[in-house]
């Protein structure tokens, strides 16, 4: 096995290990809180947890920038006094930000809890878009050990935090969003303290950077946009549902996503070793890899998928306040086949050959076509199934334009795994709903065993690369 192999494997190791404690974490959160807090508790919970989700949008693409630009380099090689700057620019840009949605809120929120979960997003927000920056610098630069370090500190503090609360009888909402808060900042400090050699410098060492920032931000930008657009396709169906009925059913449907999006914490794992990977790979290598690596996520994605309804039986048992909702499932489980899809693979691709515009294109479309079916269903029909179903829907119409276009830069053909997918995900949908029983797993299993026997020479093929990978 060689260098670049070896080094994988333990970057690979440290990514699943900081993100298998997540999930764990993730899992814990999602079976205990909901058990011990209020419907409507969750509900602003959740709330709270949506909004944070976008505060990343805020730097305008600047970390992007960076991230794109200097992928692949060493660290050591880093102009330290530029970043320095760059990285007091930043902080200042967000603290601005911070105090303009710190006195919206007080002028324009006229709900206490939302006015508070506003307050809070603020927060949030300096805290994760400066942490990006040095999480984006040690991804750019391979210093995965130290990432998944700092990715894990964050879990971990709050974990503990929100253990100590619940243990202690705390059952307010807003304490938990300071829980998160506390975990992050922790995390800030020491990814500050990774990058120390940037971050604590004298302050006559700095100088402003405009044209440095116009460079970054026009470059992040489009990127920092088609991310946007990718969370506004589940988001704006959330915000459909949050306003077409209350915030008790908004929480249980989050919870039915909260699940589903828990395999993501893997596949995003290994997005992050791949990119500068790939930023240092030879391009004629690049369609042998894609089509390696696609076959063998896929057939891992997709055998995932038959543990659905034991899964949702033990949610079920544990949480039964929610068991009508944990329905729900079935239509939105199949959402990490197509959301891992876009994360490790396509997305990956598009960044490594830099096509983000691609990526904005086909984002902004897959969003205003949501907008539309979010409309049709929140608005018209007012059918909360329709609206959940969407999400699989919209997902699957994106990742299929984006690999068909990916396809064809890299010469190589997928039209028939598509197919294939996509029939795999409509009988599961349908056994899951209609079914609804231990035949579920049966009729989707067996399925499934004929989607291997159709792939069985592509699946053998997969395995001989990847041995030739790990030598060559």
């Amino acid at each position: 096995m060689n260098i670049k192999a070896m080094s994988f494997i333990k970057n690979m190791s440290y990514t699943i290990s900081s993100n298998l404690i997540s999930l764990i974490i993730s899992t814990l959160v999602v079976l205990i809180v909901p058990k011990l807090i209020g419907i409507e508790e969750y509900g602003y919970w959740q709330l709270y947890i949506f909004y944070t989700s976008y505060v990343g949008f805020l730097h305008f693409g600047w970390n992007d920038g960076i991230y794109l630009r200097f992928g692949g380099e060493e660290y050591k090689n880093l102009d330290k006094r530029l970043f320095y700057s760059q990285f007091i620019e930043l902080l200042g840009s967000q603290l601005f930000i911070a105090i303009l949605i710190w006195l919206g809120s007080l002028v324009l929120v006229g709900d206490i809890n939302r006015g508070f979960i506003l307050q809070m997003v603020a927060i949030a927000m300096v805290l994760v878009n400066t942490r990006l920056m040095f999480f984006y610098i040690l991804q750019a630069t391979n210093r995965i050990k130290e990432f998944a370090r700092l990715t894990m500190l964050d879990r971990i503090v709050y974990i503990l935090l929100i253990v100590i609360f619940l243990l202690f009888g705390v059952r307010d909402f807003k304490l938990m969003i300071i829980a998160d808060l506390i975990g992050k900042f922790v995390s800030l400090f020491f990814a500050a303290l990774s990058c120390k050699e940037i971050v604590f410098r004298r302050i006559n060492t700095f100088y402003l950077t405009i044209s440095e920032s116009i460079i970054n931000i026009s470059v992040g930008i489009k990127l920092m946009f088609a991310n946007i657009a990718s969370m506004l396709i589940i988001g704006i169906v959330r915000f459909g549902i949050e306003r077409a009925w209350d915030v008790a059913t908004f929480g249980k449907v989050s919870l039915t996503l909260s699940i589903s999006n828990m395999m993501m914490i893997f596949i995003n794992a290994v997005g992050v070793i791949m990119f500068p990977i790939l930023r240092r790979t030879n391009q004629d290598k690049l369609a042998n890899i894609y089509s390696t690596m696609r076959d063998f996520l896929m057939v891992i994605l997709l055998g995932f998928l038959i543990i659905y309804y034991p899964l949702k039986s033990v949610m079920a048992a544990w949480l039964p306040q929610y068991a009508e909702s944990l329905l729900y499932m079935s239509l939105v489980f199949p959402m990490f086949i197509y959301e891992g899809k876009m994360a490790l693979l396509i997305n990956t691709y598009l960044k490594t050959i830099r096509r983000e515009k691609v990526m904005l294109k086909i984002n902004l479309v897959s969003m205003i076509l949501s907008l539309f079916m979010t409309y049709i269903t929140t608005q018209v029909f007012v059918n909360l199934d329709m609206a959940i179903l969407n999400i699989v829907i919209l997902l699957a119409i994106r990742s299929a334009f984006a690999e068909n276009y990916l396809a064809k830069e890299l010469n190589i053909e997928v039209k028939k795994d598509i197919v294939l997918e996509v029939l795999l995900t409509i009988v599961f949908i349908l056994t899951g709903w209609f079914v609804n029983s231990w035949m579920t797993m049966i009729i989707y299993g067996i399925v499934y065993f004929i989607y291997l026997m159709i792939k069985r020479k592509d699946i053998t093929g997969t395995i001989q690369n990847i041995k030739l990978l790990m030598k060559s």
